[in-house]
């Protein structure tokens, strides 16, 4: 994992866009900066990077460089690369220092493109640096910044580039902070046309390179105004740092996302809000959301990995070696240390498929993360298969709780069985007809049979799937199942005392619809019940996790991850009445339950 340092932010570049336009008066010393380098090493980093401003600018560079490679450590740079088009600096940095990571500024493709952005003759040095650097490090990536000076320009940075298989081209929406917030209305583009802008290049740079590359990125935009390109996103995460400190900071601080929004009355059904950035807040407040087109029409994973990273020793009886060391450095949605008999294990996921405020929201409000018992590819007996962590009893006590990511421990109790029974208990008093919604899994047919049998209750069963159909015929000749979507459900099925949803609610493409569809046949006085699970972390050794995410995707996926607070506000202003609800929270399982019944008619 790299640890990024901004050891000031003086720069020999002047761009129109700079972040720290106001403060490149400010840099740290040469003693803090060593400290930050052993600090790095003692939180297990791998790699340390150094940034700005400009890095390459100080005379330490390579004191600092020669102190990181003693440590064991990688070294890597963001810089302009000016200082790097001296064959000899990166001879000394690539090989006494272990130099293997540069990401690197270029705004143009010609002379005159680039320079209007850093207002510097500078763009044949950031050639040759280019030059010098290419093919001897392992991870070289040039970074665009777009701006209302270049956007049009893309293309031709491409062609200069194209030459260059080893290297990774990207392309990075301005973020509107410093002097680019300063003279917002001149240097941040409108974000749709900088989308198009950068699929065109990636494109058309696709379409002419060789098999060996470039490579292409893009970073800052909303997914959903680069279709087919999702998978191109490049941020600090996906260049795994996981932690960073200012100059002006005393100790590391996770990496986050604070920067970027995703607002929640567009993005909150986006199948694709996991890894994508949203947009930035500074360009929210000034254009709004009208730009986003959300997707909804694709599965979202309901569940994630952490694995391990590495030990801290603590023999029986020893203080908390992570409040002893400073507990900022780690991510509190991100990590977390499993309590062991002498030991602390650090877990660290490195999921796309949830935002930071969903991993956090996950990990310590919902308290939704199990340590998995099996060898299987997914859990499909949670009771058999996971064991519910919860912070360990001394963290609650603790008064660096409120920003440390915790202790982990095993709860002794099955919270899934335990759960469970209020589902069980409701449906052995059911009367009357059942309808069910999504019932191709068939969790409750057994406890459905019984009523059935006891001539209590007629059951009609409605799944898309005409194989998962066939299996429950099969094995449950009490039921009459009918293929269809929850969706679209006809008039000829008729009306019922119940309709049932379980564990099947998320699974809905069409939430609005659905519930719409399953209200109007469901008679005045029935009731509606609907039980399913938010998303969970699965503590998982790094083997087991590697299996499971190579394994073929489920078809049979989920299209959200809605709580009963997401999925009641859903319900609002319809003619039911709550009788029931079953959130989830640190001491339950993460299956939710709401029941209600039917008032009157469905408003026109």
């Amino acid at each position: 994992m790299k640890a990024l340092i901004k050891v000031g932010y003086a720069c020999n570049e002047n761009c129109t866009f700079c972040h720290t336009a106001d403060i490149r008066h400010l840099d740290d010393t040469t003693e803090r900066v060593d400290w930050k380098i052993d600090r790095a090493k003692r939180i297990g980093a791998s790699m340390v990077v150094l940034s700005g401003g400009e890095p390459t600018m100080r005379p330490e560079l390579s004191r600092w460089a020669r102190r990181i490679a003693a440590h064991g450590l990688d070294f890597g740079l963001v810089t302009n690369g000016l200082m790097l088009s001296y064959r000899n600096v990166v001879d000394e940095l690539v090989g006494e220092c272990r130099l293997r990571y540069v990401y690197m500024s270029l705004h143009g493709g010609e002379p005159k493109v680039h320079g209007s952005v850093v207002r510097a003759d500078t763009f044949h040095k950031a050639m040759q640096a280019i030059e010098n650097l290419h093919g001897r490090i392992p991870d070289l990536t040039i970074n665009c910044v777009i701006t209302t000076a270049n956007l049009k320009h893309l293309k031709g940075l491409v062609d200069r580039l194209l030459p260059f298989p080893d290297l990774c081209i990207k392309f990075s929406m301005t973020q509107p902070k410093g002097a680019a917030n300063r003279a917002f209305d001149v240097i941040v583009p409108d974000v749709s046309a900088c989308a198009a802008r950068v699929k065109e290049a990636i494109e058309y740079g696709l379409s002419r390179r060789n098999e060996r590359g470039p490579r292409f990125a893009h970073d800052g935009l909303p997914f959903c105004l680069l279709p087919g390109l999702e998978h191109l996103y490049d941020d600090l995460k996906t260049h795994r740092y996981s932690t960073m400190i200012e100059a002006d900071e005393d100790d590391f601080v996770p990496v986050d996302d604070v920067a970027k929004i995703q607002p929640e009355e567009v993005c909150g059904d986006c199948a694709l809000r996991g890894a994508c950035p949203g947009l930035y807040r500074g360009y929210h407040e000034i254009h709004g959301a009208s730009a986003l087109r959300p997707v909804t029409d694709r599965p979202r994973a309901n569940s994630y990995n952490f694995v391990p990273e590495r030990d801290l020793a603590r023999p029986p009886g020893a203080p908390c070696p992570v409040r002893g060391d400073g507990p900022s450095p780690y991510d509190r949605g991100r990590t977390l240390f499993l309590r062991l008999k002498d030991r602390m294990r650090l877990f660290r996921t490195e999921t796309r498929d949830f935002s930071d405020e969903e991993l956090v929201a996950a990990k310590e409000s919902a308290g939704q993360i199990y340590l998995d018992v099996s060898t299987k590819l997914a859990p499909d007996d949670f009771a058999k298969d996971l064991r519910k962590l919860r912070p360990a009893a001394e963290c609650g006590a603790c008064p660096e709780r409120p920003r440390c990511t915790g202790a982990w421990e095993p709860v002794p109790a099955d919270v899934f069985t335990r759960d469970d029974r209020a589902v069980l208990e409701l449906l052995a008093n059911l009367s009357g007809r059942v309808l069910d919604l999504g019932c191709g899994e068939g969790p409750y047919l057994e406890a459905l049979a019984r009523r059935a049998a006891e001539g209590h209750i007629t059951y009609v069963g409605v799944d898309p799937d005409p194989q998962r159909l066939a299996v429950l015929a099969s094995r449950h000749p009490f039921a009459r199942f009918v293929e269809g979507r929850a969706e679209e459900l006809g008039e000829e099925l008729g009306t019922f005392d119940h309709v049932l949803a379980l564990r099947s609610v998320n699974h809905l493409e069409d939430p609005a619809r659905a519930f719409g569809a399953a209200i109007a046949r469901l008679r005045p006085g029935g009731t509606l019940t609907l039980v399913d699970n938010v998303a969970f972390g699965l503590v998982r050794s790094r083997a087991h996790a590697a299996r499971a995410e190579s394994a073929p995707g489920n078809h049979f996926e989920h299209y959200r991850n809605d709580d009963a607070a997401r999925t009641a506000r859903r319900l609002e202003g319809k003619p039911l009445r709550l009788v029931e609800r079953r959130d989830v929270g640190r001491e339950t399982s993460n299956q939710w339950m709401l029941r209600y019944e039917r008032t009157g008619e469905m408003p026109s």
